[in-house]
């Protein structure tokens, strides 16, 4: 048989590379005094590198959960079964402690380290970072019960992953979920109308309907309900104690955008038992704790979808060739590439920034908590909110390639939304913003203190700062704009941190652009005399 064509200019597999290869994400590791942590790091970033890890990925995304709610009998067993390849991406992320383990680890940069490992590893599949998420964060809000706390905390660090509905006292590891919202409600938690009826024996009893629980195969829950003193916070296990399932009954899963791998739930509590965690009437106050965390990872998922897509966009650039040379030695492509890494770069940095914040808060350093405290609410709303339109455009550096599905790139489109949305949508955060300067107003002088570190190193931030302060001072219409107030806050915070601690290139390329204007609406816009080609090769993958 003749063949009828070479496959010529075909881009290799972009597999055999350490993620965990990122100056950014490298210095702002030794800079939290987590030094320590970069062997284990590296080690994990090779493995994020390789094609086996690509390939669990796929399989976890291209096999999705399905619920079983009843057996062969007709017994309600209200189970969730995952393709194998889900378990492997949980079991490396439970045993390279990215869920609860910093909880347990008196190193300095505990936290910190174990965020740049959510970052690394979140790279190659988003799905299953959900309940790994979602377990880190349980751990403060179980602490406002200490005796729970004592139970529970030693087997939510554990680096084990031990799937499967048993007694949690048997298992060697738990996953712990979230389950607040209700369809009535939204985000507006208060008008949740799930009860807790209080026993004898010093339990609830939980009657209602919960419109969004992911990753329902957890063992563990921590979710809202209106006991007789108000909206409470209470734990959940999938399995009593004497080992007869709690009454959860999934009543289906939702059908995503993205996120394909990990389930979403719809379902009731019929009488379900639950143990009040800390005061009754103070349930928002105490699951918030796990909402602050886990909107720490949406940061750091923004930021590792965006690196991804950075390098992805770049490995393709450097091998493909038109017009006689590679895309990436075209003017305009590096343009766009630049402007990729920039983004990518500022949103590495904050978020690294927020989860040193955190480790330094949760030693005692009162002015750190503020700093995260404000922040956080920030960078959420805006770090988040860029990862859409920054996939989008990484897709299209791969032309129709990159709209085919074996490239891996639409999964991160549909992906990339999520975390916007995930622990308050974009007005729900941005409120959040204004929420913090009411409470704690001393938190506005700690996050403009943080600003004026890099005062003087450079006019355009300078200026931003001074036009931020006076935004500050104005009330008028403050909600009507707090949208604008936000966006101001976090590119400033990302500003002073790559003044500081960023490549030069980077960092005179975000002033010029993200500060000062100079620049379109779209990215690929950045001014003559950026150094693109020093940006580009910051994202160059490095082999393994």
């Amino acid at each position: 048989m003749t063949a009828t064509h070479e496959v010529t200019n075909q881009v290799p597999l972009p597999y055999g590379h350490d993620t965990a290869a990122d100056p950014t994400l490298l210095d702002a590791l030794h800079r939290a005094g987590a030094g320590w942590a970069e062997p284990e790091l590296r080690e994990l970033g090779r493995l994020a590198g390789s094609e086996e890890a690509a390939e669990h990925g796929r399989l976890a995304n291209e096999h999705p959960p399905v619920l079983r709610t009843h057996d062969r009998f007709g017994h309600r067993v209200d189970e969730v079964e995952f393709h194998p390849s889900w378990h492997e991406l949980m079991r490396t992320a439970v045993s390279h402690g990215l869920h609860a383990a910093p909880w347990r680890d008196d190193r300095p940069g505990a936290h910190s380290a174990r965020a740049a490992k959510f970052h690394v590893w979140g790279q190659v599949e988003a799905g299953h970072t959900c309940p790994v998420s979602m377990t880190y964060a349980a751990v403060p809000a179980l602490r406002h019960s200490p005796s729970l706390a004592a139970e529970l905390e030693p087997l939510l660090a554990a680096k084990e992953y031990d799937f499967g509905l048993r007694e949690p006292h048997t298992k060697r590891g738990l996953i712990a979920g979230m389950s607040m919202t209700e369809k009535q409600g939204g985000s507006d938690v208060r008008t949740n109308t799930t009860v807790a009826t209080p026993q004898p024996d010093g339990t609830y009893r939980l009657t209602g309907h919960k419109w969004f629980t992911s990753a329902p195969m957890s063992d563990l829950f921590l979710t809202l309900a209106q006991a007789p003193g108000g909206l409470s916070c209470f734990a959940l296990p999938r399995v009593l104690p004497d080992g007869s399932r709690n009454r959860l009954q999934l009543m289906r899963l939702k059908d995503k955008l993205g996120n394909k791998s990990n389930a979403s739930a719809e379902l009731e509590y019929d009488g379900a038992v639950g143990w009040l965690v800390g005061e009754e009437g103070r349930g928002v106050p105490t699951i918030i704790e796990m909402v602050n965390m886990t909107r720490l990872d949406c940061t750091i998922g923004a930021a590792s979808g965006m690196r991804q897509a950075a390098t992805r966009a770049v490995h393709h650039a450097l091998h493909r060739r038109a017009f006689g040379k590679p895309l990436a030695d075209q003017p305009l492509m590096a343009n766009v590439l630049a402007d990729l890494v920039v983004e990518s770069e500022a949103a590495t940095i904050v978020a690294m920034r927020l989860a040193r914040a955190t480790d330094l808060a949760l030693a005692g350093d009162e002015t750190e908590a503020l700093v995260r405290r404000l922040g956080l609410a920030a960078a959420k709303y805006w770090v988040c909110k860029r990862g859409p339109a920054h996939a989008a455009e990484a897709l299209e550096c791969l032309g129709g390639n990159g709209y085919v599905e074996e490239s891996g790139m639409p999964r991160l489109y549909r992906e990339a939304p999520l975390v916007s949305i995930w622990e308050g949508s974009g007005n729900v955060a941005a409120l959040d913003v204004l929420r913090a300067m009411a409470r704690r107003p001393e938190a506005v002088q700690a996050f403009l203190g943080e600003l004026d570190a890099a005062a003087g190193a450079d006019r355009r931030l300078d200026a931003a700062v001074a036009d931020l302060r006076k935004q500050l001072g104005d009330l008028t219409d403050l909600e009507y704009r707090t949208r604008r107030l936000v966006e101001a806050m976090a590119l400033a915070f990302q500003g002073s941190l790559l003044v500081r601690y960023g490549h030069p290139a980077v960092a005179d390329a975000f002033c010029a652009t993200r500060l000062a204007g100079d620049r379109g609406s779209a990215f690929g816009t950045l001014p003559v005399g950026v150094d693109t080609a020093a940006i580009v090769d910051r994202a160059r993958p490095v082999p393994a």
